[in-house]
């Protein structure tokens, strides 16, 4: 099926502008910049075009404690931890979090986070997101 696959590759059945995108997380703007001290949040999934996937870096100051949580209508997502350590909070479990950990949420679980004194990094990977999004606030209690 040559024709099939010359078309996914130019991108045209995918619906794409190029059949590849490469970008650096590091330098996209941060979009959290202002609005929560200690914390710094940048979204890929329009840089890279992407139709199905979402990605984003997360990184958390040390001994930095998310005051609010969120969940999802639809959306699964998965966090993998590329630098230092922490928490994450759970509907009220707290694990604890170290380097190349990978946690699977299902979206209706509120999740949230704190870094550890050393700082948190995290790469944030979702599924495809529906018109408008489907992020909502939840509100977190830490134990302790």
């Amino acid at each position: 099926m040559p024709g099939v696959l010359g078309a996914l590759r130019s991108g045209i059945l995918a619906g794409m502008s190029s059949p590849y995108t490469h970008i650096n997380l590091l330098e996209l703007d941060d979009s959290v910049a202002g609005r929560a001290e200690g914390l710094e949040g940048r979204f890929g999934r329009t840089a890279m075009e992407a139709r199905d996937i979402g990605v984003s870096h997360w990184r958390y100051a040390p001994d930095f404690r998310s005051p609010m949580g969120h969940k999802h209508r639809e959306q699964e997502e998965a966090y993998l931890v590329i630098g230092g350590s922490g928490e994450i909070l759970l509907d009220g479990e707290v694990l604890t979090l170290r380097q190349w950990d990978l946690v699977r949420v299902s979206p209706d679980v509120v999740r949230a986070f704190a870094a550890g004194p050393d700082g948190l990094e995290v790469v944030a990977v979702g599924g495809p997101k529906p018109e408008g999004g489907d992020g909502e606030p939840g509100e977190v209690t830490w134990p302790g």
